[in-house]
């Protein structure tokens, strides 16, 4: 597999300034308890409590970059929020980290720290290579968490070589590639718009691959791979 080329942007996407990096983990081992996972959580709910509130993490400037872009693309943030924002809006609100497993929880702990949206997928599940792309109308997209839906057209998806929707840019993954017990490959993609930097963006995926590595005995193939 030549990962320089797992994933390219189409020309119109890219004059948007939607820039991602990405790596991929093997050997993963998915399980729901992991020395040290839950206490990783509940210092992150103390230490974004400390740092935010609701109000200004809305003015927060990474949070408000991916806003910004969302309006551009016709998608009001206060309803459809940036999955970065939302987990720790959820975090604020609640008091308690949202554990899923040890690949998830890891993508959820750099996304709260670094406030960019990540996006893990199994890699067996998908056929290389990506591409970031708008949506044409009547795709379907089959959304963790919700009902199988039509797209619109114009939505900002990344998309394998088969026309599967694995997300919606940058709020929404896929249940069919989605991270489950039996998966053992796993691709992080951590997505960036105009005023998040390259440096924070990159940092965000490499942080994603240390903590799966810690809490899912998993090994990285390679530094992430940036493109924008």
């Amino acid at each position: 597999m030549d990962w320089e080329r797992l994933i390219a942007l189409e020309p119109e996407v890219a004059r948007l300034g939607v820039h991602v990096a990405y790596t991929v983990l093997e050997g993963v081992t998915v399980s729901k308890e992991a020395e040290g996972l839950s206490e990783h959580g509940e210092r992150l709910v103390e230490e974004a409590r400390s740092r935010y509130t609701l109000e200004s993490l809305r003015e927060h400037p990474v949070v408000r970059a991916y806003r910004d872009f969302m309006w551009r693309l016709g998608i009001d943030p206060t309803k459809t929020r940036p999955s970065s924002e939302a987990l720790v809006r959820r975090l604020l609100r609640r008091g308690r980290f949202p554990h899923i497993n040890n690949v998830v929880d890891s993508g959820n702990f750099a996304s709260v720290e670094t406030l960019v949206p990540i996006g893990l997928y199994d890699m067996d599940r998908l056929t290389p290579p990506l591409t970031l792309r708008y949506a044409r109308r009547g795709e379907r997209f089959n959304p963790i968490g919700g009902e199988p839906e039509e797209l619109e057209g114009g939505e900002v998806v990344l998309a394998d070589a088969e026309g599967r929707i694995l997300h919606i840019y940058p709020h929404r993954d896929s249940r069919e590639t989605m991270i489950r017990e039996d998966t053992r490959r796993v691709l992080v993609v951590s997505a960036g718009v105009p005023g998040v930097s390259k440096s924070l963006v990159v940092e965000a995926a490499k942080l994603t691959a240390s903590y799966i590595e810690r809490y899912a005995s998993a090994r990285t193939l390679f530094d992430p791979i940036y493109v924008g």
